[in-house]
């Protein structure tokens, strides 16, 4: 194939036509789309697929598809992706923190009025602006979702890889990284945690010395056992202006060896993918290349009895030797190469900051362990009334606490529990997931729990409740009014 990889694959598809000039002539608007179009309008030729079909063993798009899987696997990239909910709101706090300066607009925009000399000024570096473009003083009209951005195309999408964001990522790291390496303090609105949270960044290498993977790592110390969490979770704690202490020599080297582990696992999740692959690749990539080394041997045997015979067919012969030598050697190259990526080793974690995690002073809103599991019993047991599938995943810190199937649906279902009845409070995380999946989150409310429990159920809350931003904004608080109005009780 060479460079031309794609050409190479859709010349093959598109047999007969000549792809480079139709595109060509697309650019130069020299033919209508309707003209390049009705002569792409190609017959399939059957005996062509079918020898295609038998060389590659039926291959990969056909019956060694695990649909379900691959399902599975977008589910699961959908409910721990960095969504733009996240994105945006870092991307506001700190740009406020350079002393540049946006508004909402009356259609849910961002409009950024002003972008400081210093973000701009980062942009002007040579390596920079070739990398990731310049910066203009001011955007009129900006989103961080880029389903929102396709459907609009005036407006400007920000977000990893633009160049005011990772500018403003570069000026937080040259003016906070040192000091999260110190220490932070925040605090716990529900009083579930009381120590300190330890951020790693776990890295994975393959054999060819590229990286395989990498992973923020946070892991939770209460003083008495130590537990992986999931780092958003620092969305739903207070920041404090505190100067106290955060960490010793001793706890950071506890937490660092647990961090060990944790990278161990990440690996062997990696490890177990790659094999999964390398399986794919040695039956059909090696396969293949051994079906067409085969048949140029095949082909080589008679044009050297033809040779013998006193037939002119030296340069056909060195054509196929030549083509015969290129695929011995991509067999090698494959066979090593999949050795190499299932070669996998882990670098020591790098440690990158410290947060010390405190309860509140005020108990109105610490959370009741033994409240919160009967609500959750009781949601898992409507779900399984309804014929879903309820999995308890409240430990992941993913923004809701049931991951219920059935009936080709999947909810999202945060389950708040009340001794009687009052006030819930939903987290940045579960406000923003909530955002995200709309009609696939559910808010299940449980009231008097400890006496007379009634479950009331609210679909898409972020759309279909009233809220209000309390908290210093970690977190959103629905009125009894609002959820009891609102919700089903069943």
């Amino acid at each position: 194939m060479g460079s031309d990889k794609v050409f190479d694959v859709i010349g093959d598809i598109f047999y007969g036509k000549n792809l480079y000039q139709l595109i060509l002539e697309a650019v130069a608007n020299a033919r209508s789309m309707d003209e390049i179009i009705k002569e792409l309008d190609i017959k399939v030729d059957e005996e062509y697929i079918t020898k295609v079909k038998e060389a590659l063993g039926e291959s990969l798009a056909t019956r060694h598809i695990d649909y379900t899987r691959i399902k599975e696997m977008a589910e699961k990239a959908k409910e721990y992706r960095l969504i733009p909910e996240y994105v945006e709101e870092f991307f506001k706090r700190a740009f406020k923190k350079t002393g540049g300066k946006f508004r909402i607009r009356r259609d849910g925009f961002i409009a950024i009025d002003s972008v400081t000399y210093e973000i701009r000024k980062i942009a002007e570096g040579v390596d920079f602006k070739n990398r990731y473009g310049s910066i203009p003083k001011s955007y009129p009209k900006a989103t961080f979702d880029k389903d929102i951005a396709f459907k609009n195309p005036d407006a400007e999408f920000i977000s990893f890889g633009h160049s005011l964001f990772e500018a403003l990522l570069e000026w937080v790291s040259k003016n906070y990284f040192t000091k999260l390496q110190k220490g932070a303090v925040f605090e716990d609105p529900s009083g579930r945690y009381d120590g300190v949270l330890w951020f790693f960044e776990g890295e994975v290498k393959d054999g060819k010395g590229q990286v395989a993977g990498k992973r923020l790592i946070t892991i939770y110390d209460n003083g008495k056992e130590l537990n992986e969490v999931n780092p958003a979770i620092l969305w739903d704690f207070i920041p404090k202006d505190n100067n106290e202490p955060t960490m010793t020599d001793m706890t950071m080297g506890r937490a660092q060896k647990y961090a060990i582990d944790a990278v161990e696992n990440y690996k062997q999740d990696i490890v177990d993918e790659r094999r999964r692959q390398a399986k794919i690749k040695r039956k059909y990539g090696i396969k293949s290349l051994e079906y067409l080394i085969g048949e140029l041997d095949a082909d080589l045997a008679e044009l050297y009895e033809r040779q013998a015979e006193g037939e002119k067919v030296d340069i056909v012969i060195r054509n196929k030797e030549e083509r015969k030598r290129q695929y011995e050697e991509a067999l090698k190259t494959l066979q090593k190469e999949i050795e190499q990526e299932v070669s996998l080793t882990i670098s020591m974690p790098k440690f990158l900051g410290a947060v010390l995690v405190k309860p509140p002073i005020s108990r109105d809103m610490i959370s009741d362990k033994e409240i919160e599991r009967i609500g959750m019993e009781i949601a898992m047991g409507y779900e399984k009334n309804q014929g879903r599938k309820p999995e308890d995943v409240s430990k992941e810190n993913l923004g809701f606490d049931l991951r219920s199937k059935g009936d080709g649906e999947t909810r999202y279902i945060e389950v708040k529990a009340r001794k009687n009845e009052g006030q819930v409070a939903l987290t940045c995380n579960e406000w923003f997931k909530a955002k995200r999946f709309k009609e696939q989150y559910w808010l299940y409310v449980v009231a008097d729990a400890t006496t007379n429990p009634k479950l009331y159920i609210i679909n898409n809350p972020a759309e279909n409740l009233n809220i209000q931003e309390k908290v210093e904004v970690v977190r959103f608080i629905v009125s009894l009014k609002e959820w009891k109005g609102r919700g089903v009780k069943v």
